[in-house]
């Protein structure tokens, strides 16, 4: 799968899931056997515009070219998902979250994002400040 493809994908997950979280966050918190509160809400809806965001970039960057900024956002991004990704999984073996359904999929997702910004910024090529790969003799 090309980089370009790949961020698209990502660009429609953040988006999708962002979407949910900030419109439906009462169906998100109890997919994970957590039940609503006010403040939950919020938080919930908080991180559904980040996710948003973060969709948004991956779409406009998804055809840029190598470099030190792209680089930069790939493991930024690699970042994200592994610090998310052990999470839930405390949280469920603390008894916070109480639905193995609700956590296994975003523990998956985490970790296949995580492996695939690797793969992806790795792929990158190291190009100095202020050059790209298609601006290189």
């Amino acid at each position: 799968m090309s980089r370009k493809v790949f961020l698209t994908v990502v660009s429609f997950i953040a988006t999708a899931v962002g979407s949910a979280a900030l419109f439906l966050p009462a169906a998100l918190l109890e997919s994970k056997g957590v039940v609503p509160h006010a403040a939950t809400i919020v938080w919930v809806r908080e991180v559904g515009v980040a996710l948003i965001a973060i969709g948004l970039v991956a779409w406009m960057v998804r055809g840029h070219p190598d470099s030190p900024t792209m680089r930069a956002f790939l493991m930024g991004n690699a970042v994200l998902q592994l610090g998310l990704l052990p999470i839930e999984i405390i949280a469920f073996a603390n008894g916070t979250l109480s639905k193995v359904s609700g956590i296994v999929p975003n523990s998956l997702l985490h970790a296949t994002l995580a492996a695939a910004f690797v793969y992806y910024a790795w792929k990158v090529c190291n190009v100095k400040a202020g050059e790209s790969r298609t601006t290189r003799a």
